[in-house]
């Protein structure tokens, strides 16, 4: 019979057993605080590594910031740390101080100071257009003016020219005009009927007059129009007011929509003026 040989039993690696009975692996930090030679206790692990990577980073973050200094740093009623801008609870100063350096704060510090560079932009842009003030001038009074009610016979259209004097204005200045609904003005009571169409020009106050609320007609050219004379300093503007049905009558007696009154219709005489305007 062949003798049986005895197989050699492995030998345990001393620096990989987890038997407990050779020599515990060294991180790089435990090494070079013992003294030991670099290099000498064997290949770090991934999570031994992170853990060295994070304990500098502590070290280092203890050495170079200034927690008092830092407006996310806090500490709660429980004693340990937060930070306030990734929402994180911390046991100590040096585990805060790890979570500065990792990318989730980093990336949180980057959003934020890009979502202020925004707001600071937008309240520039407000802050400017707050400081621009409308320009304050002496007011020299009223301009006169004149106001002329017409009747188009052929149209049965009624129009309202506006003459306004203006012989001392600002040099560069031109006459300007708008119109302005009854909800806008607060010197009277809100009325739906009328309308408003004002007059400005400097150092002249600003005049305005009341007319109906009726759609201006502007299809032509001698239905609306305005003019600035050079010569004499008079800004002329006219309105020609739509009629509300195709004949101009009145729909189921009374006053027509818009409350300006049919015409008279008296054989070949010119209808009279409408009531005056307020």
């Amino acid at each position: 019979r062949a003798s049986r040989r005895a197989r050699p039993r492995p030998r345990p690696n001393r620096e990989t057993s987890s038997e407990g009975d050779g020599p515990a692996v060294m991180s790089f930090m435990d090494a070079r605080e013992h003294g030991s030679k670099i290099g000498g206790g064997g290949v770090a692990s991934a999570s031994q590594g992170a853990v060295d990577r994070r304990e500098r980073l502590r070290r280092l973050a203890l050495e170079t910031i200034d927690l008092a200094k830092d407006p996310y740093f806090m500490r709660n009623h429980l004693g340990s740390y937060e930070c306030k801008l990734c929402l994180t609870m911390h046991a100590n100063e040096g585990n805060y101080l790890a979570h500065t350096q990792g990318k989730r704060h980093q990336q949180n510090l980057a959003k934020r100071a890009a979502r202020d560079a925004k707001d600071a932009d937008a309240s520039f842009g407000k802050s400017k257009t707050a400081t621009i003030q409308p320009r304050k001038t002496m007011k020299i009074g009223r301009p006169g003016y004149r106001v002329t009610k017409q009747y188009d016979r052929r149209t049965r259209q009624r129009s309202l020219l506006f003459q306004v004097d203006y012989p001392e204005r600002e040099l560069g200045t031109k006459p300007r005009y708008r119109f302005m609904s009854a909800y806008e003005q607060k010197v009277e009571a809100w009325d739906k009927r009328y309308q408003y169409v004002l007059f400005a020009c400097e150092p002249y106050e600003t005049i305005g007059f009341k007319i109906p609320n009726v759609d201006v007609d502007k299809a032509g050219q001698d239905k609306f129009f305005t003019h600035w004379d050079e010569d004499v300093k008079t800004y002329t503007c006219q309105l020609t007011f739509r009629r509300v049905d195709g004949d101009g009558a009145p729909r189921g007696g009374g006053m027509p929509r818009g409350g300006i009154p049919p015409p008279p219709m008296v054989g070949g005489l010119p209808p009279p003026p409408p009531p005056p305007v307020r």
